[in-house]
């Protein structure tokens, strides 16, 4: 019986979750589901130093509003809890113990400040093959001060590297990688102080435990991969060992270097998927407050890096699942082109039915103490839709919808198209015709209003131009926007009426 296909998400909750952390869930996700596998989350906190208390929920809250929704995990339970590491301490002085017992890893009783000295005086120093054995450790001094160490508790437990080895490991997205163990060090496995294990420990235990088939992480991890290569030779459990594949970068906008918290400020985009607030910190927007839905982001992220077959770009979350080939993944950086995830949010928005957009926007009109009925908002959703990127654009770009609108701001804002193209034209012939339009707009759809006001224009000898920039700029208040006899027939015969007769009051104080 083959194995299971089991995947892990394994985020450190040290603060919040960058985007690249959501694109290497997303591809576990995608992948487990595909091989009609297991996606797991498990949280890894053993960097006590760094730890954010209100990081785990913040990662568990961007996964449900992403709908990457773990098999097992923290939340979830599951048969091979607990998937909070530090809930799993117990586990790991077992196998640090197991790897003393067999001579793959010693004690070592060094200082930070004597080891910070000698990289003061030495900027490439390793803790290897060659410099162990001149340092204090369970190699060098004599069993008795080395049980009198132990026993103290102020040790660290080191991994024994052979001085040259090439380790070799196939990599689902690299091919073949090779490293050689003279350029590694004798990683810290286990801290006696704390009592709890580095990474490397209880990821490799862990995994084990949990019989993750493959994992599935960011480019930063390779350098690490041979050490853990050595860590399943040294416990027993090569036969066991996951399939590696490392994501590539997510690269700046411009290309140069990884995707960083900094670049949100620089650039004026989000690089994380909600609001992450840290006390003492200044406020992080996230893509769904940046007014994202969870789709287009997940279209977004998954296609940088992974190159689907044909031209396709637009996919669901399950067609996503079906199509996805990790062995596709480029190597490359893949360069972080907000713009695209803007046009990725508009075409969502322009695929998703009126309906259901209107009971969106339901509740983002209601925070604003409004009230629409849902009828009212499918057709403002259906103007708007090809106009914005956001749902929550249509409030602003659309917010004559929802208030009759202010024409000083608009004189503010726009001052000079607004003086040449209606205040410069505004007589008083023109308001007299203009103050006939409200009876013309009494029809209930835009295609009879839209006759009777073209036959009234015939009439008066005027053209589109001399009359439907003063009507859209009245109903409006801006001289862009939809359909101008769409609007009319939404706002009905009260509401046009009483939007001309204001613009005219404003046109005739100028």
């Amino acid at each position: 019986m083959s194995q299971q296909v089991r995947l892990r998400f394994a985020p450190s909750p040290t603060g919040a979750l960058h985007i690249g952390g959501v694109r290497t869930a997303l591809y576990n996700y995608l992948f487990a589901k595909k091989m009609g596998g297991k996606f797991i989350l498990r949280i890894e906190d053993t960097d006590r130093k760094r730890f954010v208390a209100e990081a785990e929920d913040y990662i568990n809250e961007a996964l449900a509003w992403l709908g990457l929704t773990p098999d097992e995990g923290v939340v979830e339970g599951g048969e091979y809890g607990p998937y909070r590491q530090s809930d799993r301490k117990a586990l790991y002085a077992k196998y640090a113990q197991q790897l003393l017992d067999s001579g793959y890893a010693y004690y070592a009783f060094d200082t930070a400040e004597e080891l910070d000295a000698i990289r003061q005086e030495e900027p490439n120093f390793k803790y290897d093959a060659e410099s162990r054995m001149k340092l204090r450790n369970s190699l060098t001094l004599g069993q008795e001060e080395v049980d009198q160490l132990v026993a103290s508790g102020d040790y660290v437990v080191r991994i024994l590297l052979p001085a040259e080895e090439e380790i070799v490991f196939e990599d689902m997205i690299r091919g073949v990688v090779r490293y050689n163990s003279r350029d590694m060090d004798d990683k810290v496995l286990y801290k006696g102080t704390e009592q709890m294990p580095t990474y490397h420990l209880a990821n490799i235990v862990d995994d084990y435990l949990m019989k993750i088939s493959h994992v599935v992480r960011g480019e930063e991890w390779l350098p690490s991969t041979p050490l853990h290569v050595m860590l399943y030779r040294y416990l027993g459990w090569e036969e066991s060992r996951p399939a590696f594949a490392h994501l590539p970068l997510i690269l700046k906008p411009k290309g140069n270097g990884k995707l960083s918290k900094r670049d949100a400020a620089k650039f004026e985009m989000p690089v994380f998927p909600l609001d992450f607030e840290q006390e003492g910190q200044e406020k992080i927007k996230g893509f769904r407050e940046w007014g994202f839905a969870p789709a287009p982001v997940l279209n977004f992220l998954a296609l940088l890096g992974w190159h689907p077959e044909g031209d396709r770009e637009m996919f669901s979350l399950e067609e996503l699942v079906e199509a996805f080939d990790l062995e596709k993944v480029s190597k490359s950086g893949a360069r972080f082109d907000f713009e695209k995830a803007r046009w990725f949010s508009q075409q969502y928005l322009m695929a998703t039915e009126n309906k259901v957009l209107a009971q969106e926007l339901q509740p983002l009109v209601a925070e604003q103490g409004q009230e629409f009925s849902l009828n009212y908002l499918e057709a403002v959703a259906a103007m708007l839709k090809e106009r914005v990127h956001f749902l929550t654009e249509m409030l602003t770009v659309g917010k004559y919808f929802f208030g009759a609108p202010n024409y000083e701001d608009t004189l503010a804002n726009e001052a000079k198209n607004l003086k040449k193209k209606v205040l410069k034209k505004w007589t008083a012939e023109r308001a007299e015709l203009f103050g006939q339009l409200p009876e013309l707009l009494a029809a209930s759809d835009a295609a009879a209003i839209k006759t009777a006001v073209t036959a009234f224009m015939e009439a008066n000898s005027l053209g589109f131009g001399d009359l439907l920039p003063f009507l859209r700029f009245a109903l409006s208040g801006t001289m862009q926007g939809p359909d101008v006899f769409e609007m009319a027939a939404l706002f009905g015969p009260e509401e046009n009426k009483n939007r001309i007769q204001a613009f005219m009051a404003f046109c005739d104080a100028q």
